[in-house]
């Protein structure tokens, strides 16, 4: 079953994109990011996406 998150649709705090900054270019998988910031995978896709930076698939 998938995880369910009660921040659907909320904002992007700046506090959360530089985290999602600094475990991306530490080469966290997507799954250990989402599960870091509490947000879905698609969300940090969609966020990282925007953002440019690409994060690692595996795991």
């Amino acid at each position: 079953m998938s995880e369910r998150f009660e921040r659907h649709r909320q904002p992007w705090k700046q506090e959360e994109i530089a985290k999602l900054h600094a475990l991306a270019k530490k080469g966290q998988s997507l799954k250990s990011i989402a599960k870091a910031l509490t947000r879905s995978e698609e969300s940090v896709k969609d966020r990282a996406k925007a953002d440019g930076l690409s994060i690692s698939k595996l795991r």
